[in-house]
């Protein structure tokens, strides 16, 4: 294997991303400069441009919550680190287990466990230091408009340093906010769970929902089908804050049939990832996925889950993390419900006994006040452009909504074949039919919007 020194690999990241040591990142020569390169939210100056750009080789050589790529960064540096594995790789890893006993990188307690361990990470490392494309990754980023993020960045969530050596070593960003502390500042209130969601969880998930951004919070979720989508379009025709977190890169929207929902997201708030554009999902990076929704968050809420679903796994984290859990009882014969069930019945969650609850916990964990009323919204602070009420927001009473449903047939229709015929905006027909989704009155597949045929 060729052998690579810093002035060979490192400082070569930097130049091939359009980086200088001393021009910092995101600034002069960025992106929408003449040098391309990163894009940050209001730049990254002053942040060293290697130990940048390494942090996104890193990203593209460790899977997400790699615990031992975590520990050598929060130790030696992103740079450092890098080049000591790539010297352990061409000679061993006795040099570089050495310097993690003297620096005492998390488990160097038990140097041979901690050796073998090192061993192992090393080996899973080796086929991608010898093909890591810095370069291409963050050419795929500037593709769609995509935002770096490293601690210390401006908007970088700080609650997510809580993940500790399994916290991701970038987040990327699409956004139209402008602003990523504007994404990541207000308290944040997670709502997941199953995919094949009944109509009272879909209800449950939009009261919940309609509550959390009416009372000033971001709803952060999966953006996944089901219960995700359900949050993700609520907060959306709300006018409210909302973030996905992708199991994939942010070039790679998942799942295809909520292509149209996660640009929507985007608009109003951000698609998030840690894996580097150009990265699949996969079942593991789902599951990886999960612990940066509990870590965002000041309070989880698992709607609906089957006893395997996802969103459990969601609810581990958040616990593990401190976090508040609130699980939303079903029908005990209900097969979407019976993971929910389980978490209140271990003690794992809390039972939601009213939608304002997840709102109240998240703006109490900030240290913050809000008087909700039982059956009431709160009359603090609230996005611009939200729609607000003392009850959900019903279809059946917006105008926009109706005008929609008549503009449907059983024929599945475009967005804007929906727009021309009811007279909307493309915007307004998309947040109506959002709202007649969650009732199931409409379905979206991959031909369009259609009338839920009722039987």
């Amino acid at each position: 294997m060729t052998r690579h020194g810093r002035p060979e690999l490192l400082d070569a990241v930097a130049r091939a991303a359009g980086l200088s040591c001393a021009g910092g990142v995101g600034g002069p020569g960025g992106a929408g400069g003449p040098g391309g390169g990163l894009r940050g939210p209001d730049g990254l100056d002053g942040l060293d441009a290697v130990e940048v750009a390494t942090r996104v080789a890193w990203s593209v050589v460790a899977e997400p919550g790699d615990a031992i790529a975590g520990g050598l960064v929060d130790a030696l540096g992103a740079a450092p680190a890098f080049e000591s594995v790539l010297a352990a790789v061409d000679d061993g890893i006795d040099g570089l287990l050495g310097v993690c006993v003297q620096r005492g990188v998390a488990g160097t307690d038990d140097p041979a466990a901690y050796a073998r361990a090192l061993t192992k990470a090393v080996e899973r490392w080796r086929p991608r230091l010898a093909t890591a494309d810095v370069a291409g990754v963050l050419a795929a980023a500037e593709s769609v408009g995509a935002s770096l993020l490293v601690p210390g960045s401006p908007g970088w969530p700080e609650r997510i340093d809580d993940l500790g050596h399994h916290a991701p070593l970038v987040l990327w960003s699409r956004s139209a906010v402008g602003h990523a502390p504007a994404v990541f500042a207000p308290p944040t209130v997670a709502i997941v769970g199953s995919r094949a969601n009944t109509i009272a969880g879909s209800e449950a998930a939009a009261d919940i929902t309609s509550r959390a951004v009416d009372a000033g919070c971001v709803v952060v979720s999966g953006g996944a089908y089901g219960i995700d989508a359900t949050a993700h379009r609520v907060a959306i025709a709300a006018g409210a804050i909302t973030v996905a977190v992708l199991a994939g890169g942010v070039d790679q929207l998942y799942p295809t049939g909520n292509v149209e929902l996660l640009r929507n997201v985007s608009q109003r708030g951000a698609v998030i990832a840690e894996s580097p554009p150009g990265t699949r999902p996969s079942r593991w990076r789902f599951l990886a996925r999960n612990r940066l929704i509990a870590a965002l968050a000041d309070v989880t809420v698992v709607v609906e889950a089957g006893a395997r679903s996802g969103a459990l796994n969601t609810a581990h984290h958040a616990g593990q993390l401190g976090r508040t859990v609130f699980a939303v009882p079903g029908a005990f014969s209900s097969a979407a419900s019976v993971g929910c069930h389980r978490l209140v019945a271990q003690g794992r969650a809390q039972l939601m006994v009213h939608p304002d609850e997840a709102a109240v916990a998240a703006i109490e964990h900030r240290g913050g006040v809000v008087p909700l009323a039982s059956g009431s919204r709160s009359s603090g602070s609230q996005p611009s452009g939200a729609r607000s009420s003392g009850t959900p927001l019903r279809v059946h009473d917006d105008p926009d909504v109706l005008r929609a449903l008549d503009a449907l047939g059983r024929r599945a229709l475009s967005i804007d074949e929906v727009a021309r015929r009811s007279g909307l905006s493309v915007a307004d027909a998309t947040d109506a039919l959002a709202l007649a989704q969650v009732q199931g009155l409409v379905q979206h597949d991959v031909g369009g919007w259609s009338r839920v045929t009722q039987r």
